[in-house]
C-alpha cells in the first residue's frame, strides 16, 4: 500500500493533479475562515462555544455547521460553501422528471447537457441570495444560532450588512463552485463531492479531541468512561465501515444478451454483458432529505401560544426534536424509506432502458423486449431498492442510537453512520478508483494486488 502510494508521485501528470486538487481544497477551506465583514470577531469564540454545546444533541444548525466544515460557526464568507450549488442540481434533476422540455434537454447530449447546466447555476445565484438574506438576518439576530444566548455579532448598518452578505457569500458559493469544476476537470476525484467530503473530515480533530476528553484523563479532567466502551466502539466503527464500503459498492447484475449480426461480410456483437443496478441506488439524498425537515419539524417546538393547536403542535414539535426519542427515530426512518423510493421512482426510467436495449439489439434472457422488460427491470429495481433503504436505515440511525442509548456525544457519534460516514466512503472509493485507472493505465499496480476495487472494468 504505501509503495502504491510512492507510486502516485512518480508520474508527473498524476503528481500535478494532485497536487492541484490539494491547492484548490486549501483555498475552499481558506473561505471558511474568513468571517463574514461587519462580524465582531471577539464575538465569533461565544458563538462557537454556543454551537460546541449545540453540536452534543444535534439539531438543524449543528447538522448545517458539520457540512460546511465549520463555516457556519466562523459565521464566514463560505458558509453557503457548496450547498446552493447541490440543491440547484437536485431540483433540476427532480424536475426533469415531471418538465418534459427539460426531460428532453437531458436526451440532447452535450448540447443539452450544457443548458441544463445553465439553468443550475443561474438558479445557484437565486438559492445564494436567498439564503445570505437568512444568513444575515440569523446573525443579526444570533439567538436562533445560539440557542438563546445573548451575542451581539455585528457591528454594522443592517442595511449594509444585508448588501454586503449577498455579496460575499453568493460570491464565495459560487467561486467555491467554479473550484469544485476546476478540481473534477484537472485534479482528481468529483471536485463538488470531494468538498463536501472535506468539509466533514474538518471535523474529526474535534471528534478526536471529545473523545480524548471521554476516555482519558486529559488536563487534570477524569474520564467519562472505560477504556473498554472505546475498544467496543472501535470495533463496531470498523463493521459498520466494512457494511457502509459493502452497501456503496453493491451490485446486482442483470444478464444482458446481444444479437450477432453481419455487415458487409464482417460479423459483429454476439457478446453477453450484464446491467448493474445499484443496490443504493439513491445514496446520501434520503437523509440530506429527511434530517432537515425533521429538524425543521422540531422548530414547531419554539411556538408561543396557549389555543389546542399551539399546544399540540409545540409538544409535537419538543419530542421530534430531540433526536434521540423515539418519534424522532421512527419518523425518521419512515422518511428515509419514502425517499429512498421516492428518489428510484423519479430516477431510474425502466422503459428507457428497455427501449435502449431493444434498439441496440439486446435482450434479457427469457423476458421479452419492450414492455415486458421494463416490467421486469422494475420489479427487480424495487426488490433490490428494498434492500438498499433498510441497510441505509441501519446505518442512519446508527448515531441516534448512540447518542442515546449509549450516551456517545454527537461529535463522536456521528462519523460512526449517517450521511458524514457515506459521504466519506463513498467519496474515498471513486477518488481511489481514479487513482488506480491512472497507476494501472501506466503499468503501475493498483491498491489491490488481487483483484479489483469494484466498478472499475
Amino acid at each position: 500500500m504505501l509503495k502504491t502510494f510512492a507510486n502516485l508521485f512518480k508520474i508527473p501528470e498524476l503528481r500535478a493533479r494532485i497536487l492541484f486538487t490539494i491547492g484548490l481544497v486549501a483555498i475552499a477551506r481558506l473561505l471558511a475562515m474568513i468571517p463574514t465583514p461587519g462580524v465582531d470577531w471577539a464575538a465569533i469564540s461565544v458563538l462557537q462555544e454556543a454551537f460546541a454545546d449545540a453540536a452534543k444533541s444535534g439539531g438543524l444548525v449543528s447538522w448545517f455547521d458539520t457540512f460546511t466544515g465549520g463555516a457556519l460557526s466562523q459565521c464566514s464568507v463560505g458558509t453557503l460553501s457548496i450547498w446552493p450549488y447541490i440543491s440547484a442540481q437536485i431540483i433540476i434533476q427532480l424536475m426533469t422528471a415531471v418538465i418534459p422540455a427539460l426531460g428532453r434537454l437531458q436526451r440532447e447530449g452535450d448540447a443539452g447537457r450544457k443548458t441544463l447546466n445553465l439553468y443550475i447555476r443561474w438558479l445557484t445565484i437565486a438559492i445564494c441570495v436567498v439564503q445570505s438574506i437568512a444568513m444575515a438576518s440569523a446573525m443579526l439576530n444570533p439567538a436562533a444560532l445560539t440557542g438563546g444566548v445573548d451575542l451581539q455579532l455585528v457591528v454594522m448598518q443592517p442595511f449594509l450588512f444585508y448588501l454586503i452578505t449577498i455579496i460575499s457569500m453568493t460570491g464565495a458559493s459560487m467561486f467555491v463552485m467554479w473550484l469544485g469544476d476546476q478540481i473534477t476537470e484537472r485534479g482528481i476525484g468529483n471536485g463538488v463531492s470531494l468538498l463536501i467530503m472535506i468539509n466533514i473530515s474538518s471535523r474529526l480533530p474535534a471528534a478526536v479531541a471529545e473523545a480524548a476528553r471521554r476516555y482519558f484523563n486529559v488536563e487534570g479532567a477524569q474520564a467519562q468512561a472505560g477504556i473498554w466502551e472505546l475498544l467496543l466502539l472501535l470495533a463496531f466503527g470498523f463493521a459498520v465501515l466494512l457494511g457502509t464500503v459493502a452497501i456503496t459498492q453493491a451490485l446486482r447484475k442483470i444478464p444482458i444478451h446481444s444479437t450477432r449480426a453481419i455487415a458487409k461480410g464482417v460479423a459483429y456483437g454476439g457478446g453477453q454483458t450484464y446491467l448493474p443496478l445499484r443496490v443504493n441506488y439513491a445514496g446520501v439524498m434520503p437523509i440530506i432529505f429527511a434530517g432537515p425537515i425533521l429538524s425543521l419539524i422540531g422548530l414547531f417546538g419554539n411556538l408561543e401560544g396557549t389555543n389546542t393547536i399551539t399546544l399540540a403542535l409545540k409538544r409535537a414539535g419538543q419530542a421530534i426534536a430531540l433526536p434521540t426519542s423515539g418519534v424522532h427515530i421512527v419518523l425518521f426512518a419512515a422518511l428515509i424509506l419514502f425517499f429512498t423510493f421516492f428518489w428510484v421512482a423519479t430516477q431510474f426510467n425502466a422503459m428507457n432502458i428497455s427501449e435502449g436495449l431493444k434498439r441496440e439489439g439486446s435482450y434479457i434472457p427469457g423476458i421479452r423486449p419492450g414492455m415486458a422488460t421494463a416490467e421486469y427491470l422494475d420489479g427487480v429495481m424495487t426488490r433490490v431498492t428494498l434492500i438498499g433503504a433498510l441497510s441505509l436505515l441501519a446505518i442512519a440511525v446508527i448515531p441516534l442510537i448512540l447518542n442515546g442509548a449509549g450516551s456517545i456525544p454527537r461529535t463522536i457519534s456521528d462519523f460512526f453512520g449517517g450521511t458524514s460516514l457515506l459521504i466519506i466512503v463513498g467519496v474515498a472509493l471513486d477518488t481511489l478508483r481514479q487513482l488506480e485507472s491512472h497507476l494501472v493505465m501506466r503499468n503501475y499496480d493498483g491498491f489491490l494486488r488481487h483483484g479489483r476495487i469494484a466498478g472499475r472494468r
